[in-house]
């Protein structure tokens, strides 16, 4: 008689070895769901390397090296998703810090023409040079480039308008001999 279909080796390896491993997987991981997961992780990696489990009680120490293995690689996961969690929280604190600043600085761009706004936007948002925006706008660089030194004026304007805490229907006149 000939050595077993891998599946009936699989199954009679799962019932011979599933209570040590369960065991041995519950005394170390928190959860029901870890739990769960490192005994999937275990006997899915022995199903996928069948051919290299040991005979007899070489199959549960083979497997619990399985499980160690597998253990620490679910520990380093919930490691490196615990800290994802702790930069996340400590980005989102400094955004919402800055939100007021933020929204400030969007009032101000809200409030210029649209020509102002698209000419800073191309540069901000889409990161094109003088030249580009020159093409985008069918003018020349030298007409470019007053016209986006114009809008930043007016956007610092606006700035400094709102940082004052004047009304927003009040307007700032611009200094004598200046744009």
């Amino acid at each position: 008689m000939g050595p077993p279909e891998p599946e009936q080796r699989f199954e009679e390896l799962y019932m011979a070895h599933y209570p040590a491993i369960a065991t041995y997987v519950r005394r170390r991981a928190g959860s029901p769901d870890d739990i769960a997961d490192v005994i999937a992780e275990t006997f899915t990696t022995a199903w996928r390397r069948l051919n290299d489990v040991p005979e007899g009680d070489g199959a549960r120490l083979w497997l619990y090296g399985v499980a160690r293995r597998t253990l620490a690689n679910h520990f380093r996961g919930e490691e490196r998703r615990a800290a994802l969690a702790v930069r996340l929280r400590e980005e989102i604190t400094t955004w919402a810090d800055s939100v007021v600043g933020a929204e400030s600085a969007y009032e101000a761009f809200k409030r210029l023409s649209d020509d102002d706004r698209e000419l800073l936007a191309l540069v901000a948002w889409e990161g094109l040079s003088g030249a580009e925006i020159a093409k985008v706008l069918g003018c020349s660089l030298g007409a470019a480039r007053l016209r986006l030194h114009r809008a930043r004026k007016r956007l610092s304007r606006e700035l400094a308008h709102l940082d004052a805490g004047y009304p927003l229907h009040q307007q700032i006149a611009p200094a004598k001999g200046r744009s």
